[in-house]
């Protein structure tokens, strides 16, 4: 090597690169998968001249090295993975700098299974028990996790991370999960509320007692959340009401110590509505019990009649005449209105393990004397529970479509028998949201 070659060399640093992040999901035939930020640099060159590749897989039956695409110019690139097989791989990212030196880092990657309708279908990261969600205008909706009192924004129309977070539970004076099963919004203050029975083992937590108000501010990927207030007494309300008319739906037993709250008789709130035409009274739709409390009963909606009075100033919980409705045998997962008062009800199994059982998609008009409608049957092959629909389309409007979130805490993504919720890294955790057609 001549020396003014020697001095060239020497004159540049060796190369770096950064990840946005180490982990990433992804599945198989997926589209719009998330993407990792490559940030690359090395002293006295052009960032532009450097070269970013993807040298090595450990499981190619996962993703080949060829299978990572990378884009983009300059300091920034990105890398995105087509992933041809379930499971896990680690893929190598190097940059090479411009006169040959290299540096390399690790992303860790993991891909689900492909599922029907991927083309309709994007990934909430970062949680995987999404259980109600808000939209807030712009295409994008906050989604609530019930493993978890976080509130995520995310994209509608992409996968990925969400883009702000909050959690408020300091302001409310809890320090465990709310167990956030049920959202609905009237003007800018959205609702929510925990599902008000007992944990899985039967035992009371109060925590779960809680329903609680957030403020809006703005709209989109520029929306703000702030708390507004919090009561936390409406399973005594409803336990007390329903006492004092005879008991008719159990929600004493239901209550129960010991009682698991997803049985028949059981009692857990899942879904939040307004009622037609109203601001202040607000369906509470049950996931258990059934009325009556027999196979083949009917899903049962209460009416709160002053929501806003009790969060906002703390009066007891009013209740007006509940509403029974024919799901086919199936309770309350989500429901969601439109303006025009026309609802969609997400009805779904009370049992406690229901990954494998129906769900499906009815429409309503409002009128308790009034039969839903049923849409369509929903996908039970893919993994995941369907647990949310965040709005509501024309339903007069031939082709109108909504989507749709499942829950996948219980759900193996990966093939490794670690159900989704116990899963280490945040970036693998992940939610389902599905498009589909509703009208016509």
């Amino acid at each position: 090597m001549s020396m003014g070659s020697q001095a060239q060399a020497a004159s540049y640093g060796t190369p770096s690169l950064t990840l946005s992040a180490s982990y990433l999901s992804g599945a198989v035939g997926a589209s719009g998968d998330p993407v990792v930020n490559v940030t690359v640099a090395q002293s006295g060159a052009d960032a532009g001249a450097l070269t970013v590749t993807v040298t090595r897989s450990s499981k190619t039956s996962v993703a080949t090295a060829t299978d990572a695409a990378v884009t983009g110019t300059g300091a920034t690139r990105q890398v995105a993975v087509a992933a041809r097989g379930r499971g896990y791989t680690d893929l190598t990212v190097q940059v090479t700098g411009v006169d040959g030196q290299t540096a390399t880092k690790t992303l860790h990657y993991a891909a689900s299974a492909a599922v029907q309708r991927s083309a309709d279908t994007r990934y909430l990261t970062g949680s995987s028990d999404a259980s109600a969600a808000v939209d807030v205008g712009g295409g994008y909706a906050v989604v609530a996790d019930d493993e978890s009192n976080t509130l995520r924004l995310y994209d509608r129309s992409s996968s990925g991370a969400p883009v702000r977070t909050w959690d408020f539970s300091s302001r409310i004076g809890v320090s465990k999960e709310i167990d956030i099963e049920g959202a609905a919004r009237v003007g800018d203050t959205i609702y929510w509320t925990g599902s008000l029975g007992n944990n899985k083992d039967g035992e009371y937590k109060s925590a779960r007692n809680t329903v609680f108000t957030t403020k809006v501010t703005g709209s989109g990927a520029s929306t703000t959340l702030t708390y507004g207030g919090s009561y936390a007494k409406l399973r005594d309300n409803l336990v007390a009401w329903d006492k004092a008319n005879g008991n008719r739906y159990g929600f004493a037993a239901g209550t129960a110590t010991g009682q698991i709250p997803k049985q028949i008789d059981g009692f857990n709130v899942e879904g939040l509505e307004f009622a037609p035409g109203s601001t202040t009274t607000a369906y509470l739709g049950f996931r258990a019990p059934l009325a009556p409390a027999v196979p083949g009963g009917k899903a049962l909606l209460v009416p709160v009649t002053n929501i806003d009075k009790m969060v906002g100033s703390g009066a007891s919980a009013v209740f007006g005449t509940p509403v029974e409705l024919d799901l086919g045998g199936l309770s309350v997962r989500d429901i969601r209105k439109n303006a025009a008062n026309q609802y969609l009800i997400v009805a779904g199994s009370w049992a406690a393990d229901d990954n494998s059982d129906p769900y499906a998609l009815y429409s309503w008009d409002g009128d308790p004397a009034h039969a839903p409608v049923k849409r369509l049957d929903l996908p039970t092959s893919d993994p995941g529970g369907w647990e949310s629909v965040v709005d509501v389309p024309d339903l007069g409007v031939s082709g109108a479509r909504a989507q749709l979130i499942t829950d996948d805490g219980s759900a193996d993504l990966y093939g490794d028998g670690v159900e989704a919720k116990d899963l280490t890294h945040p970036e693998w955790k992940k939610s389902r949201a599905t498009w589909f057609t509703v009208t016509g």
